[in-house]
């Protein structure tokens, strides 16, 4: 919504009210809600995973695991893995709703540009690829969460220290990893002029 404020008002001003809901939508399917929902996961899951494994490791449930025969990595690391991959496309298509929506909302309310208007806009000028590019980042941001943040977990050395130290640093390094995959996925992704807003722009 604090997006929405940025654009609208600078759009209105320039009379291309009809291109908002399309910079709206490619802002969020491309950027936004891949990116902060990865952020906001890895503070919360990314932290859980760092600070559940590395309390095991210091607590010797771990050697306890390898006693009984299984590997701690196949039972503890490649589920978290998988479910971190699965779930954050799924959490980046509801933020990528509730922002669109919740920033027609305020268009319409704060700066009288209609609903409709923000809908259409946004629906010519998403492609299917845009959409597809948002769930490859997701799984790959969900992937970076969970291998950095077990790989920190199952290292951690030190005590209650040591899994303080180890929490904090998985959630900066899975940070830093989101951040620069986005910037390489990005220029993969989208190389070349873009023509997306002609369409927007109706």
């Amino acid at each position: 919504m604090a997006f929405t404020i940025q654009f609208v008002r600078e759009f209105t001003r320039l009379g291309l009210q009809r291109s908002v809901g399309g910079v709206l939508a490619l802002a969020f399917a491309r950027e936004l809600s891949p990116v902060v929902t990865a952020v906001v996961v890895a503070g919360r899951v990314g932290s859980a995973y760092a600070a559940e494994l590395g309390t095991m490791q210091v607590s010797e449930q771990t050697d306890t695991l390898r006693v009984l025969g299984t590997h701690p990595v196949d039972y503890l690391v490649t589920p978290r893995v998988i479910a971190c991959s699965v779930a954050l496309p799924i959490l980046t298509l509801m933020c990528f709703t509730v922002g669109l929506a919740s920033s027609a909302l305020l268009a319409d309310a704060v700066y009288g540009v209609s609903i409709n208007i923000i809908l259409d806009s946004a629906r010519r000028a998403l492609r299917p690829w845009d959409i597809v590019s948002a769930m490859i980042k997701s799984q790959i941001f969900g992937g970076i969460i969970a291998v950095v943040s077990c790989a920190w977990g199952v290292t951690t050395l030190g005590g209650a220290k040591g899994v303080g130290e180890s929490t904090t640093s998985a959630v900066v390094i899975s940070l830093v990893g989101i951040f620069i995959a986005d910037f390489f996925l990005s220029y993969c992704f989208f190389q070349g002029a873009g023509d997306s807003l002609k369409y927007a722009m109706g």
